[in-house]
């Protein structure tokens, strides 16, 4: 699988702009937005520079950066956003710093940007009460970072915290580098950590991300999102840790996520969804340890876009990955937001879904270990059962979220709509009990399994096919005390092994 990664760096411009002489003040209650506009129109005028911002507490508004221009926040600096939503511009989005189709431009330094997200997003929902607003969705809370159409981005080693929405948008940019980043924000909902927008040849590296919402998010609209490489990042999301989707119009190709070290994340560790037409390819994950989270993989081809053409999804690969999924109590989320903990669902079974006639195609999952909690010896009245396989939803329209189909007839592994898959050297247990089968496949054509070793087994059997044409099971033993392993169903048929 190839994918081309290019990085980027800025263009070494000349001067220093340091904001106190062009008028700012770091008391943290002067609003400095003329000031810090000053000396960025200063240096962009001299042919490029960084804009300095000394140690101090710098209260602004939206301001702009232009081309050949670094934003470097020394250490001990802090850059607030207004807390007041009438001092915000946009592009498309809202946002604290704002880039449009410019080049060579950066922010980077020791020092930190804080939101002050909160109190944005409130006084935001004030407006709209007020009538002074149309709505208090994404549109009107502003972010941290909204670059569009820009080339050759740099953000580097700087500190976001808490905005009133995404932290930080680039859409449609190219040649861009996030790299050892933190983000630090739950001060509102659709707190995205790095949101990633029809932008190619994408480098993010390094980052640790602490976020409401999704903590990596790739996005497509009017363009592909292409030729992205992330890796050696660490994320916490209340939400999903590293997604692809929504939107995801064009589609993705040429995605490379490796080395992510993925913790207390409520949602899916890794979720990659295509529901908005589009082409999914291309697309590997590897290296990546989970550690309390409640779902470990969630590939969904869906129709959200009704009147369109449903997308297709190919070429996708997810390779050593090691994930805890347990069993947690509501009472341990403390970082998913009070509003939002009823959306809140544990031990969320990996799945791989298309939809009737559209399967996804082409996955790969190799070196593979799972271990899930287990929710008992008994099922319960909303738990969805083997001997009703067809009333399982298909959610064609709905938003992607993993708990979408409610609680699946297997622990491990859920398949639906697919054509060619390879499990190898995989492991899957529980650590407590469980009286559902591993693996459930439905409607699915080419199955190769090898080297799956499951490790548990409940009341019912182990794996089950259901309407599936030619799947091999090589070197799968059953585990220990098993009554039934393999059980087919249906139209299935050309079955070899286990």
């Amino acid at each position: 699988m190839s994918c081309l990664i290019h990085t980027t760096g800025l263009a070494h411009a000349e001067g220093n702009f340091n904001i106190i002489s062009y008028g700012a003040k770091g008391d943290g209650v002067t609003l400095n937005t003329n000031a810090l506009q000053r000396a960025v129109d200063a240096a962009a005028s001299s042919g490029g520079g960084t804009v300095l911002v000394p140690p101090g507490r710098f209260l602004s508004g939206s301001f702009a950066l232009k081309s050949h221009v670094t934003l470097h926040l020394q250490k001990g600096a802090v850059l607030l956003g207004s807390t007041d939503r009438r001092h915000y511009r946009k592009i498309n989005f809202h946002g604290l710093i704002l880039a449009h189709q410019q080049h060579h431009i950066g922010i980077t330094g020791e020092g930190v940007i804080d939101g002050q997200g909160a109190e944005l997003a409130q006084h935001t929902m004030q407006l709209h009460k007020e009538g002074k607003l149309p709505s208090a969705n994404e549109a009107e809370r502003p972010t941290i970072i909204h670059f569009r159409l820009c080339e050759n981005v740099t953000v580097q080693g700087i500190t976001l915290r808490e905005s009133a929405c995404w932290v930080q948008l680039y859409r449609e940019c190219t040649q861009l580098l996030i790299e050892n980043i933190k983000v630090r924000t739950c001060a509102a909902i659709t707190n995205d950590g790095i949101d990633i927008d029809s932008c190619a040849n994408v480098v993010i590296r390094g980052c640790d991300i602490d976020s409401e919402d999704d903590g990596i998010c790739l996005k497509s609209g009017p363009r592909f999102c292409e030729n992205v490489l992330i890796e050696h990042c660490r994320i916490r999301s209340s939400c999903n840790a590293f997604k692809l989707g929504t939107a995801s119009v064009k589609g993705f190709r040429n995605i490379v996520a490796r080395q992510l070290d993925i913790y207390d994340t409520y949602f899916s560790g890794i979720a990659l969804e295509l529901v908005d037409g589009g082409v999914m390819e291309n697309v590997s994950v590897s290296d990546v340890r989970m550690k309390n989270t409640n779902n470990p993989i969630f590939l969904r081809l869906g129709h959200r876009n009704a009147d369109g053409a449903v997308g297709t999804i190919r070429q996708i690969s997810i390779s050593n990955l090691r994930a805890e999924i347990p069993n947690r109590r509501k009472s341990e989320m403390n970082k998913f937001p009070p509003n939002w903990r009823h959306l809140c669902t544990t031990l969320i079974t990996a799945s791989i879904t298309g939809l009737p006639g559209h399967p996804v195609r082409g996955v790969t999952l190799r070196n593979i270990d799972l271990t899930y909690g287990g929710i008992g010896d008994e099922p319960k009245a909303d738990h969805h059962l083997l001997e009703n396989l067809a009333k399982i939803p298909e959610c064609a329209r709905n938003y992607p979220e993993s708990k979408m189909f409610g609680v699946l007839p297997a622990w491990g592994l859920y398949l639906r709509h697919l054509d060619g898959l390879v499990m190898e050297n995989i492991n899957l247990r529980v650590s407590g009990r469980d009286y559902r089968a591993c693996l459930v496949a439905d409607d699915a054509k080419q199955l190769t399994l090898s080297q799956c070793h499951i490790h548990s087994a409940g009341r019912e059997p182990v794996v089950v096919l259901n309407d599936v044409t030619t799947a091999t099971l090589r070197d799968c033993p059953p585990p220990k005390d098993t009554k039934r392993y393999l059980e087919t169903r249906g139209t299935t048929k050309e079955v070899e092994g286990p």
